[in-house]
């Protein structure tokens, strides 16, 4: 009698913890939940592309295209170096979170289409095949699971396009490199890792108060998001609101695919949407700047789906090989698929309007604008959180290879493409090319999950 009424609460208080997980992984909707959408209609700025026209055929056309090609081997592994030193201050806080390193995967974990890069049949040593190393998968909160074996990288190393002669937008990690290894994307998804407090508002503010431009009258004064851009020039204007496109990217990501954690003892834990942080962030009631912030959003994303555009003749030449023939096949034709749906978005990204005028002052003004940018990307290795550091360093770079075509090329403009015919002038490594696809698929998975929230909060 005693065991059947402990059971009877116990089954009581498993109800109570499963309600209580399904009601609050929404989060209690505090705020004015339509301020949050109120900048969402019309053009985008300094953009003629409506938000309602970028939502549509992002959400019906281009979203479930990018989620099935990014989820294939081509753009699951991304090569990186995550132990690269912070080159501007000293280390504040690697490891502050549990279990926050890089494992190496045994060989049996590797998928067999990696392990050979050309179809001449490259094999692997006897040795490498019989190496038997172990790897424990973490699923900390900060923690990056599943890499590739040293005995994989020459082969991979087939995959590298080497191009020293383009002007790059961010730095790149060296492919040869003994740091760098392969990340499983898809086992390392982006979401919140517990990574807060000063060492990740030192980052921003970092890169807003340093690297953002500011008008020429207040170069003295601290930089602020809330300042108005109205004396920015339009390059300057585009600067900051693709890192801010980027910042709310990141920051929807977090809200969308939030940590809830067991708080009557029973040590699950559950991933969802969270209105509040959502609120929290967006909601001009908390944040000013929180609705501009997200319309910043759309911004970002023409700017790569322009470059996506640019470069699809080029792209369409590549054999994205992996070594299965059969997906390598479905990748290709994946990829004309989707490059044919976004040539039909309308009113593009018109980037032949930046870095005209006079000569000396648009190519002096350019300079500045790539050596901001490059600084960005060297901020990434500032990151304490070796996952927040992969998908920053990912997405920044995804966004520097987005500058690069832009500007790359015999003529730039919306009507302007780069082909295979000009790969003497323009060479697109690998690691480019994936960081492209997933740092847009970044993008258009914020755009998705936008309409989610509006769904929760009406």
């Amino acid at each position: 009698m005693l065991f059947d009424m402990k059971l009877v609460i116990l089954l009581n208080i498993l109800f109570l913890h499963e309600f209580v997980a399904i009601n609050y992984s929404s989060g209690p909707v505090s705020g004015n939940s339509e301020g949050c959408f109120c900048k969402l209609q019309g053009e985008v700025d300094d953009c003629k592309c409506k938000v309602e026209t970028l939502d549509s055929i992002n959400n019906q056309k281009i979203y479930p295209r990018l989620q099935s090609l990014l989820s294939k081997d081509y753009f699951r592994y991304f090569k990186v170096n995550l132990k690269k030193t912070c080159p501007f201050w000293s280390d504040d806080s690697r490891c502050a979170l549990k279990d926050c390193h890089v494992d190496m995967c045994n060989q049996d974990e590797i998928p067999p289409g990696l392990k050979g890069s050309e179809p001449t049949e490259k094999k692997y040593s006897k040795e490498a095949q019989d190496e038997d190393e172990s790897c424990e998968e973490q699923k900390e909160l900060g923690a990056l699971n599943t890499t590739i074996s040293d005995s994989t990288k020459e082969a991979l190393r087939n995959w590298t396009k080497h191009d020293d002669t383009q002007e790059t937008f961010c730095e790149l990690d060296d492919d040869n490199s003994s740091e760098c290894d392969y990340v499983d994307l898809l086992l390392n998804p982006e979401r919140y890792t517990g990574y807060k407090g000063p060492s990740a508002h030192r980052i921003w503010r970092s890169i807003y108060e340093e690297n953002c431009f500011k008008p020429q009258e207040d170069e003295s004064t601290p930089y602020s998001p809330q300042q108005s851009l109205a004396g920015l020039c339009l390059e300057q204007r585009t600067f900051y609101r693709m890192i801010s496109g980027l910042h709310t990217s990141i920051n929807l990501h977090l809200s969308s695919n939030y940590l809830f954690q067991d708080k009557l003892g029973f040590g699950n834990i559950k991933w969802a949407p969270n209105t509040e942080e959502f609120l929290r962030r967006f909601d001009p009631v908390n944040e000013e700047q929180g609705p501009q912030r997200l319309k910043n959003l759309y911004f970002a994303y023409l700017v790569e789906l322009r470059a996506l555009i640019k470069a699809a003749p080029y792209i369409l030449e590549e054999e994205f090989y992996t070594g299965n023939e059969e997906e390598d096949k479905d990748v290709k034709s994946g990829i004309r698929d989707l490059l044919t749906v976004i040539q039909q978005a309308p009113d593009q990204f018109d980037e032949s309007k930046l870095f005209q005028g006079d000569p000396k002052e648009a190519k002096k003004l350019k300079e500045e604008f790539r050596a901001h940018f490059m600084n960005v990307s060297r901020i990434m290795d500032c990151v304490g959180c070796d996952k927040c550091k992969l998908w920053g360093k990912l997405q920044v770079q995804g966004m520097g290879t987005a500058l690069k075509i832009l500007f790359s090329g015999d003529q730039i403009g919306p009507h302007s493409t780069i082909n295979a015919s000009q790969k003497k002038k323009f060479q697109l490594r690998r690691t480019e090319i994936v960081s492209l696809f997933n740092s847009f698929g970044r993008l258009s998975s914020s755009v998705h999950s936008i309409e989610k929230f509006r769904h929760l909060l009406s």
